[in-house]
């Protein structure tokens, strides 16, 4: 088996972004704030504008896409940080790796930007996605927030979890 592969999109690889991106939300649509539905009608401009606002990262193998993820501002208040999000793996990909160099390429990304941390939201009811977090490095913040809400009685929520890109002695982390 060949070697996963992650590099990041350029503007002009929207449509490609897209198909990825409208795939993950089918497969998967409770993971995402946005609906297949709500995404699939736009327009080019609509993604030519995403793809400037945040890295778009894609891992393939043998050019086959396999996952997405994303990276990009953590907020205002938060100008030594970079966020991970819209992380998103191929069923039949799961569990190969893909996942782990995802992150890997979304720390390097950040790091390479200046960045001091990378921020990763994850709901506390995925014990999977805590325990991938916890086991890459990610430690939780004490930042809480609602997740998307599904019914008046949906307590869910989700916690910032935040990896350190400078090692000990101020160096980049290696990843």
């Amino acid at each position: 088996m060949s070697e996963i592969e992650v590099r990041p999109l350029g503007v002009d690889e929207w449509e490609q972004y897209r198909s990825v991106r409208l795939t993950a939300l089918q497969e998967s649509p409770d993971a995402f704030v946005a609906s297949h539905g709500d995404e699939e009608s736009e327009p080019e401009d609509f993604w030519r504008a995403r793809m400037q606002r945040s890295v778009r990262l894609l891992a393939e193998r043998d050019g086959t896409p396999l996952g997405i993820a994303s990276v990009g501002v953590a907020g205002e208040d938060q100008p030594d940080a970079a966020q991970l999000f819209g992380l998103w793996v191929s069923p039949d990909a799961r569990g190969t790796g893909v996942a782990t160099e995802l992150v890997r390429a979304g720390a390097r990304t950040a790091a390479e930007a200046g960045k001091r941390h990378l921020l990763y939201w994850v709901g506390t009811d995925n014990g999977r996605a805590v325990a991938f977090a916890s086991g890459f490095g990610f430690r939780p913040t004490a930042e809480r927030r609602p997740m998307r809400v599904r019914s008046e009685d949906d307590g869910e929520e989700e916690v910032a979890m935040t990896l350190p890109l400078l090692g000990d002695r101020g160096g980049v982390a290696q990843f």
